[in-house]
């Protein structure tokens, strides 16, 4: 079950890091950010796409124990997506409300997976 939880996550950050590669656009078209420069692009594509195709493949790596860095991986990128959870959070005390999806749709994948593998840690 451990290594299943793992694989998961490690499944949706790579989903979103190579979507965040062909289409950065459109993977910011729900946050409503303008994507219409090369540098924005490029962002978009480093920030999104580098850092999830980054955190699937140690996830990938923890997922089969390499080296026996799974719990240290594992706790690591929980904290990462609850420190996302915790940011959009402070986003809603000083900005106005906003619609369930994107932002509290991705709250809840992002607490349900840190969850997840903070139990399997």
């Amino acid at each position: 079950m451990d290594t299943l939880v793992i694989s998961v996550v490690a499944v949706f950050f790579l989903a979103m890091g190579g979507y965040a590669l062909v289409a950065p656009a459109a993977l910011a078209r729900p946050f409503r950010i303008r994507i219409d420069t090369p540098e924005s692009r490029s962002e978009i594509r480093a920030v999104y796409g580098g850092f999830g195709l980054a955190i699937a493949g140690v996830l990938a790596a923890a997922a089969a124990d390499v080296g026996g860095i799974r719990t240290g991986v594992v706790i690591t990128v929980g904290v990462a997506l609850a420190g996302m959870a915790l940011c959009r959070l402070v986003s809603r005390a000083v900005d106005p409300g906003t619609a369930f999806y994107p932002i509290w749709f991705y709250f809840c994948v992002e607490v349900v997976a840190a969850a997840l593998l903070f139990a399997v840690a």
